[in-house]
């Protein structure tokens, strides 16, 4: 990117409200060509609203947008296109039961004499899949594809619509180690292209590897900007957050109790061939680490009774538990904060209100199944209380709140309940720095107070500050256990990978599949 570059697209005093929420004011961003922008900000700072108005998915309340030094017009997804500015949600938009090519073009097909020309769909369709390094026929149905196969036919539709600036957001939440890197290897090609890329991730170490500059939103307002030079971990949060987060990890162990959570043998559907045995203590923090695929969330789904188990033996504080449906898990002390929030944490139209009662409702409900409205009440406005959450009243539809306060409410309805066990899936994914350290402080919290707390996590450095112990899964199986002392990198990716257990201490019994 020359200094003297005009930006490929700027927009001006950019203002946007919803009812009770002031989204965005006077906002300013320019993008130049052949250059990755990061895109930084909370849950709830922005930056969803401003890409959605960039890419014509809504229009600003004032301000205006230029592309190529012209302003344009606003609101309108065709116009967007028009004018090369193509957006990649973070939940791809592609039709799984359709080939590659009919997604491609899909809404825009060539035809021929009255009928869809197939022959210039794959040839068309083969030009922008080779702009993506991705080598896969294009009569290829999209739901037989991995993630982040679909992720680069997501870029490759962007591209044959002549896409100048490409908006990823959260392209790598669901992505393995291998396909971040080939996303990345795509993003450098489209830059050198002189493509211009908005990037949006919470994950700081992809922005100091692909950003060239980097602008921040805070609470609807531009924070500040960094250039190349200046991108840090600490100044990206100083920005982001209006303060130093010096230690976002401050675990400090106590003395674990009593067995609260104890696994025998227990075999799950998706890998009916392996066990798994593991104990969690009262007042523990237990790591569950391993890739994509290892089968740590299809183990807790097994728990909670959504796949129920197929053999072995679960005791919760000493007491057999069979669970067959969530309901016998939750009676038995179990609780689930689920990897998606959004499909099945919480109900997204329901009212805050309505979120945090809902694990409470048989438990308070009146005689027969009238609603207990004084119990809901209670439970309502104490879970906003202590877990701070931000909203404009209980009233507030849950998909109005930013990702970090949705997950809050996903726990506050198991708090209301008080469980003994705490399951917990990625329980940070998709939420910025301020609110992964209150949810870190809320697992510490709940440990203090004696329940047990098993997570799974994606992020080595959220398992390495936060866990008491970590326990390693490879293909549906337990393949070691390391204490706190021994925590590292390379012993957690050796174990993750199927290598020796040398990388661990001896495992007991317990501990192997």
């Amino acid at each position: 990117m020359a200094d003297n570059a005009q930006p490929r697209l700027v927009a001006n005093g950019i203002c946007k409200s919803f009812p009770g929420v002031r989204a965005l004011h006077e906002v300013n961003l320019r993008v130049f060509p052949g250059e990755i922008l990061a895109l930084l900000g909370e849950n709830g700072a922005g930056k969803s609203t401003l890409m959605k108005i960039l890419a014509g998915v809504q229009k600003p309340d004032a301000g205006t947008i230029e592309a190529e030094g012209v302003v344009i017009p606003v609101g309108s997804v065709q116009e967007a296109l028009r004018q090369g500015i193509a957006l990649i949600h973070q939940e791809l938009n592609l039709a799984t039961n359709l080939t590659v090519g009919a997604n491609i073009f899909l809404g825009r097909e060539p035809h021929r004499y009255g009928w869809i020309d197939e022959k210039a769909i794959a040839a068309e369709s083969r030009r922008v899949l080779d702009l993506v390094g991705l080598e896969i026929d294009p009569s290829r149905e999209v739901g037989d594809l991995t993630l982040g196969q679909m992720q680069l036919v997501e870029i490759a539709k962007a591209l044959s619509v002549n896409a100048r600036v490409l908006i990823l957001d959260e392209p790598t939440s669901s992505l393995s180690a291998r396909e971040t890197d080939r996303l990345f290897a795509v993003m450098g090609d489209l830059r050198e292209r002189g493509v211009s890329l908005i990037y949006i991730s919470h994950r700081l170490a992809e922005i100091q590897r692909m950003a060239d500059r980097v602008t921040v939103l805070r609470d609807g307002l531009n924070a500040g900007e960094l250039s190349r030079t200046e991108i840090s971990h600490d100044a990206m949060v100083r920005l982001m957050v209006g303060r130093d987060v010096s230690r976002v990890y401050q675990r400090t162990a106590g003395t674990p109790g009593a067995t609260v959570l104890e696994l025998k043998e227990v075999r799950t559907p998706a890998n009916p061939s392996q066990s798994v045995s593991l104990q969690v203590r009262a007042g523990e923090i237990v790591g569950l680490a391993g890739l994509i695929g290892a089968g740590r969330t299809e183990l807790l789904e097994a728990l909670f009774g959504v796949t129920p188990p197929l053999a072995g033996e679960i005791r919760v504080e000493g007491k057999p538990l069979q669970p067959q449906h969530p309901r016998d898990a939750v009676r038995g002390g179990l609780a689930l904060v689920p990897e998606d929030r959004k499909k099945q944490g919480v109900v997204l139209a329901e009212s805050v209100r309505r979120n945090l009662s809902l694990a409470s409702l048989e438990r308070d409900r009146l005689r027969g199944f009238l609603l207990n409205e004084a119990a809901e009440s209670e439970i309502t406005s104490r879970m906003i209380r202590e877990l701070r959450i931000k909203t404009p009243g209980e009233e507030q539809p849950v998909r109005f709140l930013s990702g970090g306060n949705q997950q809050k409410v996903v726990i506050g309805k198991w708090l209301a309940m008080s469980p003994r066990v705490f399951l917990l899936d990625e329980p940070t994914r998709g939420i910025d720095v301020g609110a992964k350290q209150e949810i870190y402080q809320l697992m510490e919290t709940l440990a203090a107070s004696g329940a047990g707390i098993l997570f799974v996590s994606s992020e080595l450095e959220e398992i390495l500050g936060l866990a008491d112990r970590v326990l390693v899964m490879h293909e549906g199986r337990l393949t070691g256990e390391l204490s706190r002392g021994e925590l590292s990198e390379e012993r957690i990716m050796t174990l993750a990978t199927g290598g020796p257990a040398g990388a661990s201490r001896a495992n007991g019994s317990d501990h192997q599949a």
